[in-house]
């Protein structure tokens, strides 16, 4: 864990082209004191050039999208999941979907661009190929349409650019393998390239042309030149001279546009609303912003959009984000203006090109796989990182306020480690905060102490929890250190009333804190909002790493009050949500948890155990308790001994997140795991299952876990339906067996 004081934020909106080499770089070489974030829409940054060879059949996901993920982690960054709608850049915050504007002292931009759907019809109808990151489920939904169809199918790429050239013949290779695979009739498809202009790959010579020409005249493909299309309407292309074409299926591979925000927060535009940038790749209007790829437009030097020239500008725009964080000179970059075009035939064929010169054959396909997969790789393995020296010319702002900083290493403990209250008082005034009757004083009117009414002829019901962060962004920790201490109130049939918050945040400089603070806070108070529980109050410390814990105050009416004794044998075992949250993120930790399994898992933590428990006391749930650090069979355990009974559980009944049962398989356990493994003695028949990677993820820690419910067995299905109706992943995994033979030891038989 870097202890070193955070200085300067960097932000990156996107994960284009660009952006991954400038993560990349920064991993490998990072600026101490320099906090690095990234927003962005997908994580799952795909690869343009190898988007064809996807719709194709020839590669699967993983091979052609860079996972995020894990080359943030390994820059030491913070990866928010989220859409940037606008920058208030006299701030200098970014204002994102549905959480706290995040604050950047240098922003960098690199958010593609989408094709230009202003034609009549075309956004609702057509499919576009950019942003490239959501082609994907686009095409996976037209293949099926298209594949459930009976009759002929006409299908039709509206762009005639390299682009639009090498999707298409993707697509009719795809779709007649599928034909042909299912006994269909692959002339039932009709291919049509349509061009505005007069030709086809304008920004190539003549030789490449004349090879696609003929190639397209080869495989049957119509190419409707001087189709300037005016209208597109569902199952008709319309053109602006009269002429129509009949389509089933469209695909929208035209000339580049700008998203609006851009223009719309003030920076300096081109008129097509691309960001214009000078050679060094900092905006022309505002010094403490960058763009590259597609959004951007460099004045000195047009170029085409293309991935290619994003992919370049990598190392410099790295280059002067150092600079700029290091208050040192820029340096200009002039991109090439000839560059290597292969373009793939839909099989594994390819056409080359650069200057005047043309190739074609299975060689130049094998040339461009290769090309393509060492690109990828380097986003997959790092070299060792390299670290700045913490030396101070005391000629930049950056290290005058490192120095300032680092200049007394003896932090004090005691109160002298809690945070200033400007900080702290800033924070709070930005939070919004519900008014609740039941507090009589709270955050609203700060003082020693919260005071707040009982509920006459309830008891009160008291829990604590805290743990450090294991994810990046503070928001997304807040919601879920929140629910994982609300879950103990809930497990014990409690109605939750207020909450006490304990904060660690890092050493920074104070506005960081403060801004910390506020996303912490604010994502803790999306979720005790919605449960009606009022934050009335905590303590915060400066410490090593970000922590945040609650003290949870509920009531309830003690006859209704939910114990984990009261199980009795018969009763099915009920578990809500699917287990596998500590192994996956110890894998997140060493980089070998793919984000598309950390997103459901977040999810799945997000979900409030609330409903869950309503429900489950709905249906005479006598024995309950949440899933959390000491694993599925160290909590069953608890509610066995307090019952004086045993269980048996069904593996193959047992939910869990995707990717867990992967992980376990590879050796990859929690830090905990370990000392929950101390209690298998219950395992009646472990010796049989020992070796499976389920058995493991029985003992994994769970952050906001489930909760797990005896529940009578007369009940069981119907009680289930409803949670599947709430949304719950849950499952029947098991029942209350009879008394253990020695009392307080119960047996666990697994089948």
């Amino acid at each position: 864990m870097d202890s070193t004081p955070i200085v300067k934020d960097l932000v990156l909106v996107g994960g284009g082209h660009s952006h991954v080499e400038v993560i990349k770089r920064f991993a490998m070489r990072p600026i101490p004191g320099m906090r690095l974030s990234v927003i962005s829409r997908e994580v799952h940054t795909p690869y343009s050039g190898m988007l064809p060879g996807l719709i194709a059949g020839h590669y699967d996901f993983d091979d052609v999208h860079i996972d995020l993920g894990p080359l943030v982690r390994m820059a030491g960054g913070r990866l928010y999941h989220n859409e940037v709608t606008g920058v208030d850049l006299e701030k200098r915050k970014i204002n994102c979907i549905a959480r706290p504007p995040v604050s950047f002292d240098i922003l960098s931009i690199d958010i593609g661009s989408a094709p230009d759907t202003r034609v009549s019809g075309a956004a609702d109808v057509a499919i576009p190929v950019k942003p490239v990151s959501n082609f994907s489920a686009h095409w996976q939904r037209a293949k099926q349409r298209i594949c459930n169809a009976t009759g002929a199918q006409h299908i039709a790429v509206v762009g005639s650019g390299a682009g639009g050239v090498e999707l298409l013949l993707a697509i009719r290779h795809q779709l007649r393998t599928i034909y042909i695979d299912a006994e269909r009739n692959p002339d039932e498809l009709t291919f049509y390239l349509v061009s505005a202009s007069d030709s086809i790959l304008p920004t190539h010579n003549d030789r490449v042309r004349r090879k696609f020409v003929e190639l397209f005249e080869q495989l049957n493909i119509e190419i409707q030149l001087n189709a300037k299309v005016a209208q597109v309407d569902a199952g008709t292309i319309k053109y602006a001279d009269s002429r129509t074409l009949a389509i089933n299926e469209v695909f929208w591979v035209t000339t580049a546009s700008a998203p609006a925000w851009p223009r719309e927060s003030g920076l300096m535009v081109d008129d097509n609303g691309f960001i214009r940038v000078h050679d060094t790749l900092q905006s022309v209007s505002h010094s403490d912003v960058f763009a590259s790829g597609d959004i951007a437009a460099v004045d000195d030097y047009p170029r085409p959009k293309s991935g290619v020239f994003a992919v370049r500008q990598g190392p410099p725009l790295t280059e002067n984000l150092r600079r700029s964080l290091l208050g040192k000179a820029l340096r200009g970059f002039k991109p090439q203006r000839d560059f290597l075009s292969l373009i793939s035939t839909g099989d594994k064929h390819a056409i080359g090109s650069r200057g005047g010169w043309a190739v074609e054959g299975r060689w130049v396909w094998q040339w461009k796989d290769w090309i393509d997969r060492r690109f990828m790789q380097k986003y997959r393995e790092l070299p060792e990182m390299v670290e700045e020296p913490n030396t101070f010319s005391g000629d930049s702002e950056f290290d005058t306020d490192l120095h300032d900083l680092l200049a007394d290493p003896m932090r004090c403990g005691g109160c002298g480690s809690k945070v200033g209250a400007d900080i702290l008082s800033d924070a709070l005034t930005s939070l919004q905060t519900q008014k609740h009757d039941d507090v009589l004083i709270g955050l609203d009117q700060p003082d020693d102490a919260a005071v707040v009414k009982p509920h006459p002829g309830t008891v009160l019901v008291q829990t604590i929890d805290s743990f450090r962060a294991f994810i990046d962004d503070p928001f997304t920790f807040g919601k879920v250190a929140a629910n994982h201490c609300l879950s103990d109130i809930f497990a014990m049939g409690a109605t939750p009333q207020t909450a006490l918050a304990v904060v660690t945040l890092p050493l920074s400089k104070p506005a960081k804190m403060r801004d910390d603070l506020v996303q912490l806070m604010s994502g803790a108070m999306t979720v005790f909002d919605a449960e009606r529980t009022a934050v009335v109050g905590g303590h915060t410390n400066e410490g090593a790493e970000l922590a945040l814990g609650f003290a949870i105050n509920g009531y309830i009416d003690p006859d209704k009050l939910k114990r984990k004794s009261g199980a009795k044998p018969g009763d099915c075992l009920i578990l809500t949500k699917p287990l596998g949250t500590g192994v996956l993120f110890a894998g997140e930790m060493r980089g070998k948890a793919k984000s598309r399994w950390i997103e459901p898992a977040l999810g799945a933590m997000l979900l409030s155990n609330g409903p869950a428990a309503n429900c489950l006391r709905e249906f005479d749930t006598q024995a309950l308790t949440d899933i959390t650090g000491f694993g599925l069979i160290g909590h069953l355990v608890e509610m066995l001994r307090a019952a004086n009974v045993g269980a048996s559980i069904d593996l193959t009944a047992v939910p869990f997140l995707e990717g867990a049962e992967s992980l376990a398989k590879d050796g990859i356990r929690s830090s905990l795991h370990s000392s929950n493994l101390r209690i298998e003695s219950v395992i009646q028949n472990a010796a049989s299952y020992s070796a499976d990677e389920r058995y493991a993820l029985c003992f994994d820690p769970q952050t906001s876990g489930g909760l797990l419910g005896a529940v009578p067995a007369n009940q069981a299905p119907q009680c289930l339906r409803k949670l599947h109706a709430l949304g719950y992943s849950a499952s029947i995994i098991g029942s209350v067996g009879v008394a253990p033979a020695i009392p307080r030891e119960p047996m666990i038989t697994l089948s």
